[in-house]
């Protein structure tokens, strides 16, 4: 073989395997899963939590993560690992995320890994999508549209440490937000289920809501508590 042809040949087989790496870093995916807690349930284990610098949280739901899924119950994550996180990015947006997405983790911290961690592992792999601007601007976005807080509270539910039908709870966030929930649940040292986590299902673009093709297992009772916070 030439010299010319053989180098030709070398650049071809190069520039298959960069396209290839593109497309395995923007892994297609079928829904998000966009995640809120309630700091009562996440403070109320065995590990305790730590309020973030800035102070305690609002007795609100928290944005834990806005997730890449598959129909089929898989999910991509870490999908590429040359995009880091980069703070400068989001820099006037971090006033919002603490307050809409704080961390509760020890040791008391700025929120900066928690959100590192969100991008690294969940935002790369909705790239095809979202950059990382976008994906935070999306799940604030989210957060929004979904008081759930607000829906509980107007079905009469409140947190304070009374116990609630499970339906109930569902429902009343159905009502509120206008698609069903998946709840995840805790249990404190009591042993008591606690309200832990909600589930929303996304469209591929991050912006809108839809029902479900796949909710997660709740491992609830069928009574639940909401903690106070």
């Amino acid at each position: 073989m030439k010299l010319n042809s053989l180098c030709s040949v070398i650049i071809i087989h190069l520039f298959v395997l960069q396209c290839l790496s593109v497309v395995c870093r923007s892994q297609d995916f079928d829904f998000f899963y966009f995640v809120q807690q309630w700091p009562g349930a996440y403070c109320d284990t065995k590990r305790s939590c730590c309020y973030p610098r800035t102070g305690k949280p609002a007795a609100d739901f928290g944005i834990h993560g806005l997730w890449p899924n598959y129909k089929d119950g898989g999910y991509p994550s870490d999908c590429d690992p040359d995009a880091r996180f980069d703070k400068s990015e989001i820099s006037d947006l971090i006033p919002t995320m603490e307050k809409e997405w704080p961390t509760l983790s020890c040791p008391s911290n700025d929120g900066i890994k928690f959100w590192t961690h969100e991008w690294t592992k969940h935002g790369t792999c909705s790239e095809s999508e979202l950059d990382q601007r976008q994906y935070f601007e999306a799940a604030i976005a989210l957060k929004r549209k979904a008081n759930l807080l607000h829906a509980l509270t107007d079905a009469g539910i409140k947190p304070n440490d009374e116990f609630y039908k499970m339906e109930e709870i569902r429902d009343a966030i159905k009502e509120g937000v206008g698609y069903t929930p998946g709840i995840e649940c805790n249990v404190d040292q009591s042993g008591n289920s606690q309200i832990y986590q909600v589930y929303l299902c996304v469209d591929t673009s991050g912006s809108d809501f839809i029902e479900c093709p796949l909710l997660p297992r709740a491992r609830c009772g069928s009574s639940i508590q909401f903690p106070k916070f």
